[in-house]
């Protein structure tokens, strides 16, 4: 099919079992991992993993080709890239499908990963509005003086399984646009839907040979990736404690990084809140792909005046929310990623419920499917307090005074995501100013992303810097100062 051709088949037909990588097109890979449905154990396909020797291949290449992509005009970039949006409008059914079966998600959670990639190749698109040059004074007569950006090189990505499609796009659109590189290692778990469909997308959209590389992989070719020395920068998403390791390595070398870790996100109810609208904040913040966010709302912090209330209609709406199989029924939650991800969750569980808290609702996994859990009574010293569980658990605990709430929300060494709820806007507003968070909702809940704003952490939850559109030019280009004069002038010696 040519790149501005209507597609006429599956995007994936074939790709989804064949086992093999994409380094400069398609390749038989060094080793294969066998991809099941969370939900069934039914084994979905084969996905490629590469090696060291291969993840030093696909930089190389990608390295070359970056530099005549670099000296191409960012319309015919943009061009290129834009195409991506159409081809995953033409394939999103068979997309979703993939992101359910592969990831366990819900099909509403799958269409709001397909809306949401193309809407981070929009705000990639719309960097052409923005200057990648300017003169500046010069204090040197005769000098002119120019500050412009320059793409960084090769930006290497690593993705989740949680969110496979969008959280890899939120790289790969804006890097590519703004003239580098990206090579991709995805997620084991998710291979398919975090790899191989994306290099599918940007194969049929005609980008240049060499500039996107895809394979996937574990610990080890993750940390092949971010020590080449032919990658500038990485971008990785995933665990606090991976994400330090990657930091390390970038800090050693000298490479500019953006980290989007873990969050133990805080949800804060005020003493005046709206406490059904607070609880369905709450449920949604909580339960959404069964917790398995890093912007889920990992402690619920409620004034102890209205903390029976909440515990009460928060339990009622867990109780409602049905458990299965995402692709054969209508639920809303369906199962845990893997049994490694499962007895994790279970563990924070039963040790909370051991130092002294309660389940109200929920708390035993079946299988691979976890029920929406409400633990009331839960201690700023319980595990469930302290760490990210990556599944649906809602641990309330109570505070008296607005002060006492506010170090609560402070006191984890995440600072991702937050809200707080209030009647009082002025109230709400100064709450939220003094939260350790990179992002802070009011009368809101935590799992919020558009494409158009800054989205990243802070503390154990990044490194400060963001993705999304007015962080977009920053993030993926470096600056460069250039002086010129019309001839040579001798100097003192």
């Amino acid at each position: 099919m040519s790149a501005t051709a209507e597609p006429t088949g599956p995007l994936l037909d074939g790709h989804a079992s064949s086992g093999q990588i994409y380094v400069d097109g398609w390749v038989d890979a060094p080793e294969t991992v066998d991809v099941f449905e969370p939900a069934t154990g039914e084994k979905l396909g084969v996905g490629g993993m590469a090696d060291a020797a291969t993840v030093a291949r696909a930089c190389a290449s990608a390295a070359a080709a970056q530099r005549e992509w670099a000296a191409t005009p960012i319309f015919d970039r943009i061009q290129i890239v834009s195409r991506v949006i159409g081809l995953i409008a033409a394939h999103e059914e068979e997309l979703k499908t993939w992101i359910v079966r592969e990831s366990g998600s819900v099909p509403a959670k799958a269409e709001v990963e397909t809306k949401a990639s193309m809407g981070q190749i929009q705000m990639a698109a719309s960097l052409i509005n923005q200057s990648f040059s300017m003169e500046i004074a010069s204090i040197t007569p005769g000098r002119r003086s120019f500050a412009r950006r320059n793409p960084i090189g090769v930006v290497g990505c690593i993705t989740p399984w949680n969110f496979p499609l969008v959280l890899a796009m939120r790289t790969i659109a804006p890097a590519l646009v703004c003239g580098n590189a990206v090579v991709l290692k995805s997620a084991p778990d998710t291979p398919i839907s975090g790899g191989v469909a994306i290099a599918r997308l940007f194969e049929e959209a005609g980008l240049p040979t060499g500039l996107f590389q895809a394979f996937c992989g574990g610990a080890d070719v993750g940390q092949a990736l971010t020590a080449d020395p032919n990658v500038s920068m990485m971008s990785f998403t995933g665990s606090t404690a991976a994400g330090r390791q990657v930091g390390e390595v970038c800090g050693r070398m000298l490479k500019r990084v953006v980290l989007e870790l873990g969050g133990n996100n805080a949800l804060v109810i005020l003493d005046d809140a709206d406490v059904d609208a607070a609880s369905s904040s709450g449920a949604w913040g909580a339960f959404l792909h069964q917790g398995q966010i890093c912007l889920a709302a990992g402690r619920h912090i409620v004034h102890e005046s209205i903390a029976e209330e909440y515990i009460a209609k928060l339990t009622e709406r867990a109780q409602r929310l049905p458990v299965g199989d995402p692709h054969k029924d209508e639920v809303a939650l369906g199962p845990i990623i893997n049994q490694r991800q499962l007895d994790r969750v279970q563990k924070i569980v039963d040790d909370t419920i051991e130092a002294g808290a309660t389940a109200t609702t929920g708390g035993k996994a079946d299988g691979l499917f976890f029920p929406p859990t409400v633990l009331r009574d839960v201690t700023p010293s319980m595990s469930a307090f302290q760490n990210e569980r990556f599944g649906p658990v809602a641990p309330v605990t109570t505070f008296k005074t607005d002060e006492e709430a506010l170090a609560l929300a402070n006191s984890v060494d995440y600072g991702l995501s937050a809200a707080v709820h209030s009647s009082d806007p002025l109230r709400a507003q100064a709450f939220a100013d003094r939260m350790e968070s990179g992002m802070v909702h009011i009368n809101d809940q935590t799992v919020n992303e558009e494409p158009m704003a800054p989205f990243g952490g802070v503390k154990g939850s990044g490194n400060g810097n963001h993705f999304g559109a007015v962080a977009n030019m920053e993030l993926w280009t470096d600056w460069q100062w250039l002086t010129s004069r019309p001839h040579a002038e001798p100097f003192p010696f």
